[in-house]
């Protein structure tokens, strides 16, 4: 019960440090589940550069947590929104600053590229969605090494009981 309380104060604390005041956090925290309040880390206003011809910049609100990019088609967060796993995010390419905007581009496995920009105020948004791939590609490989221990342990388990049963 005490960790609960204490992570809670660290999402608060982080929540805030992100630029967002506590009544924000409370705000959305009605609108989500326990898990997904637990994972946020930056919210806001982006705009996505459209994949039609006319490529028109459409403003969309963004919700990055630790294991993908929510993007919202309205404010309210009532529109569902297109999940982007980080799991299928490459990488975060192209960065460039230009008047009053910061654009940068997001590489998905399949190569495909989503073109984004955000103003200069909130240009933290590309270095907060490559530090939530590199933690998520982090946590991974942590997990990928676990696994491999584990069937390692078992398997050398099996090969010490065959030893023993050896005449």
């Amino acid at each position: 019960m005490k960790k609960r309380g204490i992570t809670r104060r660290l999402q608060k604390r982080l929540y805030e440090a992100l630029g967002h005041s506590h009544s924000c956090f409370s705000q959305h925290k009605a609108n989500m589940t326990g898990s997904d309040i637990s994972q946020i880390l930056k919210e806001g206003e982006l705009e996505k550069r459209s994949d039609n011809l006319l490529q028109f910049w459409k403003r969309k609100t963004c919700v990055l947590t630790t294991d993908s990019l929510n993007i919202f088609a309205d404010n309210q967060k009532k529109s569902r929104s297109k999940e982007l796993k980080l799991q299928a995010i490459k990488k975060v390419d192209c960065v460039e600053r230009t008047g009053k905007f910061v654009y940068f581009t997001i590489v998905t496995t399949d190569n495909k590229e989503i073109d984004f920009r955000c103003s200069g105020e909130e240009n933290c948004w590309n270095a907060v969605i490559t530090m939530a791939l590199i933690d998520f590609q982090n946590r991974k490989a942590i997990q990928d090494f676990k696994t491999r221990q584990e069937i390692e342990n078992t398997s050398l388990g099996k090969q010490d009981r065959c030893k023993a049963r050896a005449p």
